[in-house]
């Protein structure tokens, strides 16, 4: 893995907003922690939240595919969903009473994963669904934004995790982005990014999760 850089606050929680503030985590992509959260973080923060943005691949990024497919492989993921947990348990003990979640590609799948345990007030994910294999009942709203091309394995088609979660009961909105590829929210890879359709996605995202964890 010849294209991997170093990142700030190596394999640590980093924080934006005031404690208190309901939480919202955001979960990195197969890239890894790069600066477009820190911004995404920054945006959140003013509109009343504290952000936590976990670090899964333990202090390092890359902006190339074959790297990012190459750590996402390596996961661990029972290890990741407790980095999760921990920083809801850290929000929780400052005094955040409701927790939201916006993962991105594989961060997304985590945090659709993570909220079956119960511990969320609303989930947004980004390009990413659950296979029958991983689905349980997602107890709480959920915020799908998907692409216009994308490649979807075998179990993972978007309109049968849709029917799925509609089935369990689960409260479901989703988004479709014309002309988008994969990753199209992601700033830190130009070649990908759609600025207009991560603007509106974004901007729904703080809106459903303000209706769920704002009081």
């Amino acid at each position: 893995m010849a294209e991997l850089f170093p990142i700030p606050s190596p394999g640590t929680i980093m924080w934006w907003g005031d404690p208190g503030d309901p939480l919202i985590v955001l979960v990195h992509d197969w890239y890894g922690r790069l600066p477009w959260l820190e911004t995404v973080a920054e945006l959140l923060a003013r509109e009343g939240f504290r952000v936590a943005v976990p670090d899964l691949y333990s202090g390092v990024a890359t902006v190339a595919v074959e790297d990012a497919a190459a750590m996402m492989t390596a996961l661990n993921v029972r290890r990741a969903l407790g980095q999760l947990d921990e920083a809801v348990a850290e929000a929780r003990a400052t005094g955040s009473l409701r927790i939201g979640l916006i993962g991105f590609s594989m961060g997304g799948w985590l945090a659709l994963l993570h909220a079956e345990g119960g511990s969320a007030d609303a989930v947004v994910a980004f390009y990413a669904t659950l296979g029958p294999q991983d689905h349980g009942v997602i107890p709480c709203p959920v915020l799908l934004h998907f692409a216009e091309y994308d490649e979807w394995g075998v179990n993972e088609d978007p309109e049968d995790f849709i029917r799925r979660l509609k089935d369990h009961g689960t409260p479901v909105i989703d988004h479709h982005y014309p002309g988008t590829r994969h990753s199209f929210a992601n700033g830190s890879v130009p070649t990908l990014l759609d600025s207009r359709a991560a603007q509106l996605a974004l901007g729904r995202s703080a809106i459903f999760l303000r209706e769920y964890l704002v009081e």
